[in-house]
């Protein structure tokens, strides 16, 4: 490739170069279902289901540079895990390669209800 054609590539496959003059490959992409993956490993210590299962995350934005928001909501406003649920996601997404920021958003409405369950969570839960 040209030295030409670096300069012009575009910033996602275009690579860095250290002050050494050796290049840097250019950061990976974040694969949402990688960030999803992450997010399944978080539990609510008082319900065997992982949160994504039970529908508590309501979306996943990946940006181009890595930076990954999540908005995410609560079984109840007085749920017991208030302070620690979005920490660990926040912990959980920051593990994944290519993750640059991340930003832990936890909302109200819609208000969470059992219907935004998989079928999974409602069978491992015992409500059909």
């Amino acid at each position: 490739m040209s030295e030409d054609a670096t300069v012009n590539a575009p910033a996602e496959t275009r690579a860095a170069w250290t002050p050494d003059g050796e290049v840097t490959p250019p950061a990976p992409k974040v694969s949402e279902d990688a960030v999803i993956a992450a997010i399944a490993t978080v539990y609510d210590p008082e319900i065997p289901v992982d949160i994504y299962q039970l529908g508590l995350i309501y979306a996943v934005e990946i940006e181009d540079d890595g930076k990954v928001r999540v908005e995410m909501t609560l079984t109840t406003p007085s749920c017991p895990s208030a302070q620690e649920l979005p920490s660990q996601v926040d912990d959980a997404v920051r593990a994944v390669d290519g993750v640059s920021d991340v930003t832990v958003e936890v909302v109200w409405d819609p208000p969470w209800d059992p219907s935004r369950m998989s079928e999974d969570a409602r069978l491992a839960l015992n409500m059909f």
